[in-house]
């Protein structure tokens, strides 16, 4: 365990010095210049000149780099062209708001989506099963700005039951993590669904229906904790992708989380921000499935063995 661990560790850190290479190259290519957004349109090219002298634009791109890496290094993420703030203490304070989002997204979509797939796979190729699969296609298509929109026409429009936007209490919470929820959950349900089929036409949950068990005691104790393997892997995919991918529902429902920041920071191509927020999402998901691989051996012992 400790020899695989070294070894994910090895090539987690590749991984991110790839991204941190990509995202560079990327940002350096971009038509848009972070010196005449800083200095502003009405800027003479002294002033725009002399703010990429200060930045260091003015430098060959692979001693920009390299420059990056070495603070980098040193666990610092740089400073914002726009907010003149440390980019690590902008990350900071909207890490919190973002990780709750994504917990509460998290449980949404892996509660659902297992009660769906299973439901559908025990009924499976009857009415419930076929409904089931088609909510699943409608959520896992639908984009998610549509999804947040209507929830809040109808429920906080509407009915008024949650907030339009904001932060801060329980309220705010439901529709965002619902957003987020109904696309993971098709997924989920459509995954679960293959596996406890999978799983219910083995032979020990015949010998298990066979001594007599219950059905519902059947699905819940013998089959389902043996379809949960794939689900660990989604669970630990899905923190990164919600790390860097709620910009959308965070900018609709106005959630002061890093989604927001990277949005306002590619408006205002403030690079180290943009840096900053894609480092740190990728880490998360490399942190998400490292996590994933070492709880795997715990619910099925046979991947411990090979």
């Amino acid at each position: 365990m400790a020899l695989i661990l070294v070894k994910r560790v090895g090539s987690a850190l590749l991984i991110l010095l790839g991204i941190a290479a990509i995202t560079f190259l990327l940002l350096y290519w971009m038509p848009a210049d972070p010196a005449v957004q800083i200095a502003g349109r009405s800027a003479t090219a002294a002033t725009i000149a002399g703010i990429r002298h200060q930045l260091g634009l003015d430098q060959p791109l692979i001693l920009q780099f390299l420059r990056y890496l070495g603070h980098l290094a040193e666990g610092d993420l740089g400073r914002s062209y726009a907010q003149k703030s440390e980019v690590a203490a902008l990350i900071t304070s909207r890490l919190p708001a973002t990780l709750l989002l994504m917990a509460a997204g998290i449980l949404v979509e892996v509660v659902t989506g297992l009660a769906l797939g299973v439901l559908a796979a025990v009924f499976r190729g009857g009415v419930l099963d076929r409904t089931v699969m088609g909510l699943a296609f409608i959520g896992v298509s639908a984009p998610q700005f549509v999804v947040a929109l209507s929830l809040l026409y109808v429920f906080a429009a509407n009915l008024g039951w949650f907030p339009m936007s904001g932060f801060g209490t329980v309220r705010h919470v439901v529709l965002p993590a619902l957003t987020l929820g109904v696309l993971g959950a098709g997924w989920y349900a459509r995954m679960v669904r293959s596996a406890m089929i999978d799983v219910l036409s083995q032979d020990y949950v015949r010998t298990a229906r066979a001594k007599g068990l219950s059905g519902l005691r059947v699905v819940l104790r013998h089959a389902l904790p043996n379809a949960l393997l794939p689900i660990v892997a989604m669970i630990g995919i899905d923190i990164g992708q919600f790390m860097s991918g709620v910009v959308v529902v965070e900018a609709v429902f106005g959630w002061p989380g890093i989604g927001q920041l990277a949005w306002q920071a590619i408006q205002l191509v403030d690079v180290p921000v943009i840096m900053g927020v894609t480092l740190v999402s990728a880490l998360a998901i490399v942190i998400g499935n490292l996590v994933a691989d070492l709880v795997a051996p715990l619910i099925d012992p046979r991947i411990r063995a090979r």
